[in-house]
């Protein structure tokens, strides 16, 4: 095996179905539009993540090694994005009435991923701790790219379906308001935790 594919899909498993930047989004997004609703932002999240996949497999890797202040500005400026999110979560309500007109599309989705650095990390440790010395780029990467493709259809509608039954639950009442505080809160911390808890060293 050029690539430890069981393996992978048990890392990748267990990295896209854990609290993250992007699930947080996820969640607070199905609480705040409903799950049909945020349906074309998940997928624009699910096929966002290609995006790394690809020009990661074939040598952006030996780039961020010989620009690494580059790649490190950029972890920062993603990290930057994902808090102001987490920001316009915490100041949402869920009122569905008021929320179908600015539901996020297929287009805000897509771009969740490429900004997030716990993708970066995941992704950078598929390569680096799964693909055996020698397999041709195209083989590890169309590999590793079906593996996360097929756990993110899996896994990111359930957080997001998390949130629209939990929105249901709160929606109105006095808990709605610390609902959305606490799911910013998670965004943000899932993003210290990936910057400064060794999330991005995996």
């Amino acid at each position: 095996m050029t690539v430890a594919t069981t393996s992978f899909l048990i890392f990748a498993a267990s990295q896209v179905g854990t609290p993250g930047p992007a699930n947080m989004v996820l969640l607070g997004t199905g609480a705040r539009y409903g799950f049909r609703a945020a349906l074309p932002f998940v997928a624009g999240v699910v096929l966002g993540k290609q995006l790394i996949i690809w020009p990661v497999g074939f040598g952006l890797l030996q780039l961020a090694e010989q620009v690494p202040t580059v790649f490190a500005a950029l972890k920062y400026a993603s990290a930057a994005y994902i808090c102001w999110l987490a920001w316009k979560i915490a100041n949402l309500r869920l009122s569905r009435e008021t929320a179908v007109g600015d539901v996020p599309g297929f287009w805000a989705g897509l771009i969740v991923h490429p900004l997030n650095p716990k993708a970066w990390a995941m992704i950078v440790a598929g390569f680096t701790g799964f693909v055996a010395a020698g397999t041709s780029s195209f083989d590890a990467t169309l590999t590793i790219a079906l593996s996360l493709l097929i756990c993110q259809i899996v896994l990111h509608p359930i957080w997001t379906f998390a949130g629209d039954r939990i929105a249901h639950a709160v929606e109105g009442r006095p808990a709605e308001k610390y609902l959305m505080w606490t799911l910013a809160g998670l965004t943000v911390a899932s993003v210290l935790f990936v910057l400064f808890g060794g999330g991005t060293h995996q």
